[in-house]
């Protein structure tokens, strides 16, 4: 499936980021952004999906990702970076205006993409994270809350270091397709969550963690505890921001997102849409946090019929 799929580097902003891509793109084209612990293969069943439907799809593996190139600094780069390394991409490929899918935090880049330069924007898609108008308070999660041991420096590094790659994939995909928040216990890590005999998700093979493993060999974690981790306060926006183009939310049901304090009543009440407007949210019963690799064939229908509504 995945040699259907062409690879190429872009010189954007003093980096080289790698670009996976399909499709002539008669209809459009659909830019996707990817979240933690994924790059660019997350979207596989997505792309050609939307390809076979007449788009274009690309799917970067953000600075820092991948295949991408590293920031000589890290710790620097902001949110506003990754808006602006979307849009240098486009530009790059001369594409006017896209569709824009993000997963994760992903999310964030893409509404914002949506929110500075709405005449770029065709619609916007997320998985997994809602539009999200204020930095996030995880405060009132116990200390083992996963986020907040991984803000922490040189904590995450400690508890990865421990394991090779593969295994560190591993066990994240395994946590963060249940349903319940990753939270470890006084005197234990996150890590420690799982071990090597926990099955992996049914939909989720270990060919796919040799996937994974292979560009986070590449990557490393240095960028990836950065962004998004131990930069979730310094998010910025609008004071008070609205997205002005058509919207879609795909949440899982067993998504463990919906578990963060007042994050399900903030979806299911539609406060979400007073900052989006034109959003239409769809639950798929059984999904996790993965739900495009979980159930590609359900999300792949739900995005095509979106993408056809906007043309």
């Amino acid at each position: 499936m995945g040699d259907k799929i062409e690879h190429s580097h872009l010189d954007v902003r003093g980096l080289s980021l790698h670009i996976a891509h399909i499709g002539k793109g008669e209809l459009g084209t659909v830019l996707f952004v990817h979240g933690f612990p994924e790059i660019w293969y997350s979207w596989r069943h997505q792309m050609i999906a939307v390809a076979e439907a007449g788009f274009k799809a690309i799917a970067p593996d953000l600075r820092g990702y991948g295949l991408s190139g590293q920031p000589t600094e890290p710790e620097n780069t902001t949110w506003d970076d990754l808006v602006a390394d979307l849009l240098a991409i486009l530009d790059s490929l001369s594409v006017p205006k896209v569709f824009v899918v993000g997963k994760d935090f992903g999310a964030w880049p893409a509404y914002h993409l949506a929110l500075y330069h709405p005449h770029r924007v065709l619609g916007v898609v997320t998985l997994g994270v809602p539009f999200i108008a204020r930095n996030l308070d995880n405060d009132t999660l116990p200390e083992g809350f996963y986020i907040l041991r991984w803000r922490e420096p040189g904590r995450a590094e400690a508890d990865f270091g421990r394991f090779d790659v593969r295994r560190v994939v591993r066990t994240i995909y395994i946590l963060f397709s249940r349903a319940e928040i990753p939270v470890a216990e006084r005197g234990q890590e996150i890590m420690d969550l799982a071990d090597s005999s926990t099955p992996l998700p049914q939909w989720f093979t270990e060919e796919d963690v040799d996937a994974y493993a292979a560009l986070y060999e590449t990557s490393g974690f240095r960028f990836p505890l950065h962004m998004p981790y131990r930069s979730l306060l310094k998010v910025t926006g609008p004071a008070d921001p609205k997205v002005e183009v058509p919207a879609l939310l795909i949440m899982g049901e067993k998504d463990y997102v919906l578990r963060f304090p007042g994050m399900e009543d903030y979806v299911r009440s539609g406060t979400v849409k007073q900052f989006v407007p034109d959003l239409e949210i769809v639950y798929v019963p059984e999904g996790s946090h993965f739900v495009q690799e979980q159930f590609p064939e359900q999300v792949n229908q739900l995005l095509i019929d979106f993408l056809k509504s906007h043309l």
